[in-house]
């Protein structure tokens, strides 16, 4: 229900909830989501899981809520006198008419000279002009060719052109690589930048990157970083971290956005704008069910919290107790288990690494009778074999030839004499026999 101011008069008659209902609307409207800094003290954490604390300084302080599904991405843990930089909300929790912020993010305040060098560029390069709203340049509303600088094989890049595919598959996208942390970071974006605005192939560039601390997006905090996107002549649109992270290059962009997802959604148009409608009705009422979740849930905590006995607690503590003693007595018997088991191994692993003597003494005596009989085996072989090899010789022998009764002549110039051709009639030969040999004369050849 929302009441008009000008229409309230001295004589309205206003509910107790009717009023808080219309001051938490018209705190909520009036104030964006915003960031406050100030100490943290009386922290709670419910059982729950809800965080609830206050945000102090000097002269004033106001209660803060955050809820568990905001508060698991923390990874770190708030505590009594820290400082802190909240993302917060304004509201009011109608139940007891408190005003509170509704923290989405916190983060530790000051970190040192990180932040100084920061603040000083910033007042520099605004000081110069390079954040002026008229220096920003529109965004093709159909872009024919998109670029992407950022490093290959990352989360960011595969969201970009997960993105940029789905909104638009017909898009050509040119990606041009290049380290986004590190020492030479800055130098290898600013070449990637003087790379696109020189092949002059896009119509609009993605300068992105994943999540990370302050050192690591430090590249886009470097005056040479922001003043090669201030000269490029193509828009360029930065998405850099989360929603929460801002660095120096998002000032100078022509556009930016809170995720690398989100950047290539700004330069990627829709292929169905009532889709686009659905969505951002979609958002609206997630928002509007997440407060009222959000509200149900803190009067539930409130709730909880009234109706908590100390005798309920005690009990509680003594069944965590007792739990926490069965666990320890079960874990100390595993562990005697394993170490029993482990034991048995190395006792098995021991006798197994034992020789056998008797058993490699008979097997040696096997192997040394299994010798003998190959070699006496081989040598019966051989001596069968040579046995063979005389005989053979003992027929090819001449000398057994003779001894037959045959003999071999020879002409008188030692020649052996085959054909009778060769002596002619009172021609000497030579007559080789078994037992000597005998001189004759050819007295006639015949053939």
């Amino acid at each position: 229900m929302n009441i008009r101011l000008d229409s309230i008069t001295d004589k309205t008659l206003w509910h107790i909830s009717e009023l808080n209902q219309n001051v938490r609307l018209i705190l909520e409207q009036a104030f964006p989501l915003l960031w406050v800094t100030g100490e943290i003290s009386n922290f709670k954490r419910y059982p729950s899981g809800h965080w609830y604390f206050s945000l102090k300084d000097d002269n004033a302080q106001v209660r803060c809520v955050m809820f568990r599904h905001k508060n698991t991405t923390l990874d770190w843990h708030p505590e009594d006198g820290m400082r802190v930089e909240a993302r917060a909300s304004v509201t009011l929790y109608e139940a007891r008419g408190d005003f509170q912020l509704t923290v989405e993010h916190l983060r530790r305040a000051g970190l040192g000279r990180l932040f100084e060098a920061f603040e000083q560029l910033k007042t520099k390069l605004r000081q110069q002009g390079l954040f002026d709203t008229i220096l920003k340049r529109s965004l093709p509303k159909y872009p024919k060719q998109i670029g992407v600088i950022t490093s290959s094989n990352t989360a960011a890049l595969r969201d970009v052109l997960i993105t940029l595919h789905r909104r638009m598959p017909a898009i050509p996208i040119i990606i041009y690589p290049t380290p986004v942390q590190g020492e030479n970071a800055a130098g290898n974006i600013v070449a990637a930048l003087r790379l696109a605005a020189q092949r002059a192939e896009c119509d609009v560039l993605i300068l992105c990157r994943g999540g990370g601390s302050i050192e690591d997006l430090w590249a886009f905090n470097e005056e040479k970083v922001v003043l090669a996107i201030a000269a490029c002549p193509i828009p360029v649109v930065t998405g850099i971290g989360h929603e929460t992270d801002f660095t120096i290059a998002d000032f100078v962009a022509d556009a930016r956005a809170p995720t690398p997802t989100g950047a290539a959604q700004l330069v990627c148009p829709d292929t169905s704008e009532i889709k686009q409608a659905m969505r951002q009705w979609r958002h609206r009422l997630q928002q509007s069910m997440e407060r009222k979740i959000e509200s149900c849930l803190q009067t539930t905590d409130l709730f909880a919290h009234r109706l908590t006995h100390p005798g309920d607690k005690i009990h509680q503590q003594q069944i965590n107790l007792t739990q926490l003693q069965q666990r320890l007595l079960r874990a100390g018997a595993r562990q005697l288990e394993n170490h029993q088991w482990h034991i048995e191994v190395l006792k098995r692993r021991i006798s197994a690494s034992q020789p056998d003597i008797a058993k490699n003494k008979r097997y040696q005596l096997e192997l040394a009778t299994r010798l003998v009989r190959a070699m006496n085996n081989r040598m019966q072989n051989l001596t069968c074999s040579i046995a063979g090899l005389v005989k053979q010789l003992s027929h090819l022998d001449p000398q057994a030839v003779l001894a037959r009764g045959y003999s071999i002549a020879y002409t008188a110039q030692g020649d052996v004499l085959r054909h009778y051709r060769q002596v002619s009639s009172g021609d000497n030969v030579q007559v080789v026999l078994a037992h000597g040999r005998v001189h004759a004369s050819v007295v006639k050849s015949i053939k």
